[in-house]
């Protein structure tokens, strides 16, 4: 899944202006501009879309547990350069302070149904015998059963 559909899934969801958006990355200790955080929200067919990095969408990722729980005391955690489907997951899970069941329950609001120990896979270390590696598909569908869960109707 593209960095850009997640950070666009996301500020629909929590209706995030501008401004919020600006600040989340502040949060996490990385400046950026209006004009970049416009042209990472782009649709991806207008000329103007920049793709985010990875780098970037995991400063966004920590900024947005700082805004959600508030900033931790001491050094901020180093975004990852490389993130996978599994990593987005556990950041916005802490993000929201989202347990198994919550996470069971977000996505069966997508039409998915995944099993306690299917979901405690995506977390585990990745060298661990039980680890299973997020499909797109699945990411997909928890920022959609995130939107159905959080979004202000």
């Amino acid at each position: 899944m593209q960095n850009n559909d997640v950070i666009r899934s996301l500020r629909y969801t929590f209706d995030f202006g501008d401004d919020q958006m600006i600040k989340i990355f502040s949060l996490a200790e990385l400046e950026v501009t209006r004009a970049e955080v416009s042209d990472w929200l782009k649709r991806d067919d207008d000329p103007e879309a920049k793709p985010i990095s990875d780098f970037k969408l995991a400063v966004f990722l920590n900024g947005l547990i700082n805004y959600k729980r508030g900033k931790k005391e001491g050094s901020q955690p180093v975004p990852e350069s490389r993130l996978t489907n599994n990593q987005i997951i556990r950041k916005i899970k802490i993000a929201l302070q989202l347990q198994t069941e919550d996470i069971i329950e977000i996505l069966a609001l997508a039409g998915r149904d995944m099993s306690k120990h299917e979901i405690s896979a995506f977390f585990r270390k990745p060298d661990q015998h039980q680890y299973r590696l997020c499909r797109d598909q699945v990411l997909r569908n928890f920022l959609q059963g995130l939107q159905k869960k959080f979004r202000a109707s």
